[in-house]
């Protein structure tokens, strides 16, 4: 596809769809200090930042996982490890890195929908969370990806209500 051809069709609408709600996460985090991005001001661990984090690293890992198999989500220990820290701000990380990098994953991931055969497919690794023996289809992990962007921002809204009384959307 080149830049002068206009997408359309469910390709845009997945584009559409994911945009969308990136905005709604992102849109949490506007003006906040890295204090209070790294905030979790509910009885949840949750903070803006780490959930921006976490999103950008699902993203990022299921978007290989499309292109590259099943041995590209495999879980290792390390994975659980990453998996835990994703959710909250690190000692010396900035909202500003964050997002920097969540829109980094966000852009790759646009082009790679504008490309992709939407049907190709890949057993998913074994893990307590997958059912044995299912694959996915490049189509079902971005629905996948606009459901894990569009709960967190939910979880991000929540906790920016609690820090000074903004909502994305009321």
């Amino acid at each position: 596809m080149t830049s002068t051809e206009i997408l359309t069709g469910e390709r845009a609408d997945l584009l559409e769809t994911l945009r969308q709600h990136r905005w709604f996460l992102t849109f949490t985090a506007q003006g906040l200090t890295d204090e209070q991005a790294a905030a979790s001001p509910t009885d949840s661990a949750l903070c803006i930042g780490g959930l921006i984090k976490h999103v950008a690293l699902v993203e990022e890992k299921w978007v290989r996982f499309i292109e590259h198999g099943t041995e590209a989500m495999a879980p290792s220990e390390a994975d659980y490890a990453d998996h835990a820290a994703s959710f909250r701000m690190e000692p010396g990380e900035t909202l500003a890195g964050i997002i920097e990098r969540y829109n980094a994953v966000a852009a790759y991931t646009d082009k790679l929908v504008e490309s992709v055969d939407l049907d190709v497919a890949h057993l998913l690794p074994p893990a307590p969370w997958f059912p044995e023996g299912k694959t996915r289809s490049a189509r079902r992990v971005l629905m996948h990806i606009v459901a894990e962007t569009s709960q967190h921002a939910g979880h991000a809204d929540i906790i920016r209500e609690t820090i000074d009384g903004q909502k994305t959307m009321g």
